[in-house]
């Protein structure tokens, strides 16, 4: 049995940890408080996000490290936000995940950086490509907190450390499914994030079910376009892992990054939408980032461009949907 650690201890993470809590024996947990591993330890419960959820404490190694979380670890499984994720490593020695097996179930671009996380661990870590993993959606955290069913793909280059992956998280509640594209995984989750922002934006400004069809088909096709470009491979965009994700993304009530977009609809500011709310709504990071990427390849991406020009130029929701009306279809 490997070592499986986890770092992270939002909400998606401690669904995670609930996942992966049903198939192992002991599971090193990275907690960033010390009051809050302290409350874990003592209730059994995170004192912060998913706090229904009961954790068999008797299988968790808890730690404030992150160099003690991953020492004797063999997998470990990267949950911190991106928009935090750069500064949470930035002390680490560069050789912390030397011949570890590091899977990003990080759904964002690193501010600055606009890296992915596994372009984070390569580069920065020399973590080898046949040593990185991607866990994505559709899955929402606070579905896996109700055991309601829900579906995760794991994409690792080698076939059988995706299998691997798949058989660590299926359980119960869970089914799993494995693939070949770790790219091309990763980045839709990432794009999926800034169309949900546009879904959302669409909805406060009041645009019906109608139009939100024509969004959402014409948002899989941007990223299509998108993950092909990048990493052009054979792969089927209609699969759960970049279809379903991107629907469940756009349409669940659960959806942070659709209720930001929400907000700025209703006409919040960038800021006053971010105070509002508990969580972060990694949308807001991932279009700058893609925006900037998209530099290099120059690819048709209206709907980002949309987002973009809402949230950094400061224009106008209902000016620039006006336009992106237009270029729909």
């Amino acid at each position: 049995m490997k070592k499986i650690a986890v770092i992270g201890d939002g909400s998606w993470a401690t669904a995670i940890v609930k996942i992966l809590l049903n198939n192992v024996e002991t599971l090193n947990w990275y907690i960033r408080l010390e009051s809050d591993l302290k409350h874990i330890k003592e209730h059994h419960h995170n004192p912060t996000y998913l706090t229904s959820v009961e954790l068999d404490t008797s299988k968790l190694n808890l730690f404030n490290s992150i160099e003690e979380t991953v020492a004797d670890a063999d997998v470990v499984i990267v949950v911190i936000p991106s928009a935090y994720l750069g500064i949470a490593l930035e002390n680490c020695k560069k050789d912390i995940f030397k011949n570890k097996f590091m899977v990003s179930a990080v759904k964002g671009i690193i501010p600055d950086l606009h890296f992915t996380t596994c372009d984070l661990l390569h580069i920065n870590f020399d973590v080898p490509l046949d040593k990185l993993g991607v866990v994505s959606g559709p899955c929402h955290a606070e579905e896996v907190a109700l055991e309601r069913l829900s579906y995760l793909t794991t994409s690792a280059k080698n076939d059988d450390d995706a299998e691997f992956l798949s058989n660590l998280f299926a359980c119960r509640y869970i089914k799993t499914k494995s693939s070949d594209d770790i790219f091309g995984t990763e980045y839709s989750a990432i794009l999926k994030n800034i169309m949900a922002v546009a879904s959302g934006i669409a909805h406060g400004l009041g645009y019906g079910d109608n139009f939100q069809a024509v969004l959402i088909s014409n948002a899989i096709k941007e990223m299509k376009r998108f993950v092909d470009a990048v990493h052009p491979i054979t792969r089927d965009i209609k699969n759960s892992a970049y279809l379903g994700d991107l629907l469940v993304t756009a349409y669940s009530q659960f959806s942070r990054n659709r209720t930001f977009g929400a907000m700025i609809g209703k006409g919040y500011s960038v800021k006053s939408a971010q105070l509002e709310m508990s969580m972060v709504a990694e949308g807001y990071y991932a279009v700058k980032g893609i925006y900037e990427i998209n530099k290099k390849f120059n690819i048709y991406m209206p709907i980002t461009n949309a987002v973009y020009n809402i949230l950094y130029d400061k224009i106008s929701p209902t000016i620039e949907f006006g336009i992106l009306t237009s270029n729909l279809d």
